[in-house]
């Protein structure tokens, strides 16, 4: 079941301003240890790439951080959320210390997906409960409601309608 969806869009150029006003700690106070070696090699090699990365692991701890309801409040901090790729390229969710202990202590796993254009890093985070459907099939929950007897019952046919009548020809006027 979904828990929490959060959403986030960066503007790169931000980031851009941040690093040059702060330098290398201005990624190193958002970065986890797992991330901050993977963004000091992008940005060596390829500073905008290095960028980018910056930009949508930031969107994306923004985008987790309204998934599960917390905003920036312990035990979300910047470092102890990290977006690390799976080995097949997949960016996945890392926690990290009293964060980590939080969200399993719910039973929750999250989904992330990033994505960059032009001047804008995008993140999307679902947040679902962990645990699996009876015999790994989909569950169907149907709810029952106990309506009180002075309640009438729901019709399975909406009441008739009465049919259109076009408007009659002397009341509008004639086409010139």
């Amino acid at each position: 079941m979904i828990v929490g969806i959060g959403t986030d869009a960066c503007d790169v150029r931000r980031i851009a301003a941040a690093l040059q006003r702060h330098g290398p700690r201005f990624a190193q106070r958002i970065l986890g240890a797992q991330e901050l070696p993977v963004w000091q090699r992008r940005s060596q090699r390829w500073p905008e790439r290095g960028l980018r990365y910056l930009a949508t692991r930031f969107a994306a701890k923004e985008a987790f951080a309204k998934a599960v309801g917390l905003g920036l409040r312990a035990p979300m901090t910047w470092r102890a959320c990290q977006i690390v790729n799976a080995p097949s390229g997949q960016p996945t969710v890392h926690l990290d210390g009293a964060l980590r202990a939080w969200f399993d202590a719910r039973g929750w796993r999250a989904h992330v997906s990033l994505s960059d254009e032009g001047d804008l890093a995008l993140a999307f985070v679902v947040v679902e409960t962990a645990a699996a459907p009876p015999s790994g099939e989909l569950a169907v929950h149907r709810a029952r409601v106990d309506w009180p007897s002075s309640h009438a019952p729901c019709p399975t046919q909406p009441p008739p309608q009465p049919p259109c009548t076009p408007p009659s020809s002397s009341t509008s006027p004639a086409p010139d």
